[in-house]
């Protein structure tokens, strides 16, 4: 592969941060309440973080579990906690609007990309709820985001493969895709051969009670590299 395929680890404390960054990963997706698909951390926990590792963090923008259409009370909440990832440090943002027939909301989003500047932004797996995932392709770069996470509308990326390599294909370098769900060791190293993507999102496959676990995110590491890794 022409370029080193980057390793974004969800982390929900500085301790699994720490850990990760040990292990190698280059990019952390900062939320809570993984069990609900990940949440707005708090700002002590952004703080804590940001503090503890030099590695790029993105920060999850939810307010809430459940749907992803949101009220403009909801709305005035997202603003405030983008302008806090940026006070704080942080190098991007994680968030995705849906109309109610779960459509990409563009111009919400798009308001919120734009609030995020110079921030990069992820538009969420919230893209694996829409009817037309070509026509949402188009709608999310329309937002301005720079990356998409998807698992290809299904469970897991190796179930999704072949919706996430169109993606890939469709998206003609416009923004980058960024695999996810299911990703361990035993299936990184095919997902990038398979698909064409340069960015893993890994959360639950290198965690240990719950932590993010430093040798699992290595072993990971240097497989996706095709290298040994530690032991």
């Amino acid at each position: 592969m022409p370029n080193s395929p980057l390793l974004e680890v969800v982390v929900s404390s500085a301790k699994s941060a720490i850990a990760a960054a040990e292990g190698g990963a280059q990019r952390l997706e900062l939320c809570v309440n993984l069990a609900e698909g990940g949440i707005s951390p708090s700002t002590l926990l952004v703080k804590g973080v940001r503090e503890a590792v030099e590695i790029s963090i993105r920060v999850m923008v939810r307010p809430r579990p459940g749907n992803f259409c949101y009220t403009e009370e909801e709305m005035e909440t997202m603003r405030a906690e983008i302008q806090q990832a940026q006070v704080l440090g942080a190098n991007g943002v994680v968030l995705g609007i849906l109309h109610p027939d779960k459509s990409i909301d563009v111009e919400r989003t798009k308001e919120l990309v734009s609030l995020a500047y110079p921030l990069s932004v992820t538009f969420h797996r919230a893209f694996d709820e829409t009817p037309d995932p070509f026509l949402a392709l188009e709608d999310v770069i329309k937002t301005g985001a720079d990356v998409l996470l998807t698992s290809g509308r299904e469970s897991s990326a190796v179930k999704g493969i072949e919706l996430i390599r169109e993606l890939v294909e469709r998206a003609e370098k416009r923004i980058r895709i960024l695999a996810g769900a299911g990703v361990n060791e035993s299936n990184a190293r095919m997902l990038l051969r398979e698909t064409g993507v340069q960015e893993l999102h890994v959360a639950t496959g290198v965690q240990k009670g719950g932590e993010t676990d430093s040798t699992l995110v290595n072993r990971l590491f240097h497989s996706i590299n095709n290298e040994p890794g530690i032991d």
